[in-house]
């Protein structure tokens, strides 16, 4: 009798905790965004000295996303390529965990890691997934 109580809470225990999550589960799946073609780029340089250059990537897509912001000081990218943002979750300790974005293309093995504000339309790069 003791355990068929024990079983019947358990049971019920485990069906009371399901609930819905807020966030989209196709939201969280998608890592990889295509973001058009390479057109052209800019470099910024940094006003102040230890701030990081940073390049302003320009795709075929650009009506969309605006010239996307990454940090380097040139762009090897070829006109033509195929570019699109990565999504990485990283964990690095045991407590915090954050995504990081990065812009890649098929045909060459350069990446690129994003800012995290995206300057051209002013918005933060997490806004595009």
């Amino acid at each position: 009798m003791r355990r068929f109580l024990i079983f019947s809470l358990l049971v019920l225990a485990s069906c009371a905790t399901t609930q819905k999550s807020s966030v989209k589960e196709d939201s969280l799946m998608i890592t990889r965004k295509y973001v058009g073609t390479f057109v052209d780029y800019r470099q910024h340089i940094p006003e102040k000295f230890g701030e990081p250059y940073l390049i302003w990537i320009k795709t075929t897509m650009d009506s969309t996303y605006g010239k996307i912001s990454a940090y380097g000081e040139r762009c090897d990218f070829h006109k033509g390529d195929r570019l699109y943002i990565k999504r990485i979750y990283l964990a690095p300790g045991p407590i915090s965990s954050y995504w990081q974005y990065q812009i890649e293309s098929d045909d060459n093995p350069v990446t690129y890691k994003l800012s995290e504000f995206q300057h051209d339309r002013k918005n933060l790069i997490k806004n595009w997934f």
